[in-house]
């Protein structure tokens, strides 16, 4: 290390680096080493990926789940690929229910604003729907402030309990049509008791009519005939030894014995 001592006349050593040659040397960044890290990386990366698609790697393994669908069906195939279906076609479902609202809603109003001008013919689609959403939306604000869940959690909940009523009904299952059944007639059941004495008949006339109406698709199928089910009776099994028993007529006439006496002209019945 050198030193920093000055002469007697002031001057700065002739070893002795200056300040600024101290400060550049401290600034000055020594050049800086590839970085090996990040090759390595991305070569593990890359190995890693051709792993998964040689024989027995996941992706591989999936690819080939994929590839043999159409020979392994629906209970053939892998549980992610059913799920994954059955996920796709719910949300289909909403996206064609969602549409078909709202062309049904356009298709009321147009034909609202088509009527006469009278109370009946001003009314809008939303005030129509209003007739029976609105009872619900008061009946819920005036009977959950005990609760320790809000009314707006308790209007989304009656709505997806509808929701899964329907579409699951569609689809023929036991349980949401039965969800259905019972979502409509507490739905039906609010209309009356919430609606003023004036027009609690017409509202709750309205409730029952879009509920019949929307029961055709949750009920589609739904038949209220007795299914009978003739099954012909399971075949007895053959007993071990069944004997052969053979029925046929005969008629045995019995040979009379020879008599001395007989006449020439009497002669024994031949058979």
């Amino acid at each position: 290390m050198q030193s920093d001592d000055k002469n007697i006349n002031g001057q700065p050593h002739p070893n002795t680096p200056s300040f600024q040659e101290l400060f550049d040397q401290a600034t000055r960044q020594p050049a800086t080493a590839p970085d090996k890290d990040s090759g390595t990386n991305l070569d593990q990366l890359r190995a890693a990926w051709n792993a998964s698609w040689e024989q027995g790697g996941f992706l591989h393994g999936r690819w080939e789940e994929l590839r043999r669908v159409p020979q392994s069906g629906w209970h053939g195939m892998a549980n992610w690929i059913k799920a994954l279906l059955v996920l796709t076609g719910w949300c289909v479902v909403v996206i064609l229910l969602d549409t078909a609202g709202d062309i049904f809603d356009a298709a009321l109003g147009r034909l609202a604003d088509a009527l006469p001008a009278t109370q009946v013919g001003t009314s809008a689609s939303d005030e129509f729907w209003g007739v029976v959403d609105n009872p619900i939306r008061t009946h819920i604000a005036q009977h959950t402030a005990s609760l320790p869940v809000s009314g707006a959690a308790i209007y989304t909940f009656w709505q997806l309990t509808g929701l899964f009523g329907l579409i699951g009904g569609f689809t023929g299952a036991t349980g949401a049509r039965l969800t259905w059944t019972v979502w409509g007639a507490a739905t039906v059941a609010v209309v009356w008791t919430t609606t003023p004495a004036d027009g609690r008949t017409v509202a709750t006339a309205i409730a029952v009519l879009a509920w019949a109406i929307a029961s055709t698709v949750a009920l589609r199928g739904w038949s209220l005939r007795p299914v009978v089910n003739n099954f012909p009776a399971p075949a007895q099994p053959a007993p071990a030894f069944q004997p052969q028993i053979e029925i046929r007529p005969e008629i045995h006439i019995p040979t009379p014995a020879p008599d001395d006496d007989a006449p020439d002209n009497v002669h024994r019945f031949q058979r």
